[in-house]
């Protein structure tokens, strides 16, 4: 969890999706992720945790569906969603906050 909190106390937005593996070989998901990474270069961070392996982090957020999108910065959860995201959609709601 400290990790974690390390990770989400950035001076930039970082955008997580919370997966699981056996979910997201059935979408697009990792190109998607891919275009929105690209595109926003080091104005942001996009990060994959999967939730079978982080099974505690994904419990204390109250993950209940994948994908989960959870966009934080400096430490403060700014917008959640669960459910499939296109990369257009993403990359506008990361840039709100930069």
């Amino acid at each position: 969890m400290t990790k974690f909190g390390e990770l989400i106390n950035s001076k930039v937005p970082v955008l997580i999706d919370f997966y699981e593996e056996w979910n997201s070989e059935k979408s697009n998901l990792h190109a998607i992720l891919r275009d929105v990474a690209a595109a926003l270069g080091d104005k942001a961070k996009v990060i994959k945790i999967d939730v079978e392996k982080n099974e505690s982090l994904a419990n204390a957020l109250r993950i209940k569906g994948t994908p989960t999108f959870i966009i934080y910065k400096d430490g403060e959860m700014k917008w959640r969603q669960s459910g499939d995201q296109n990369a257009n959609t993403l990359i506008g709601l990361v840039q709100q906050y930069v």
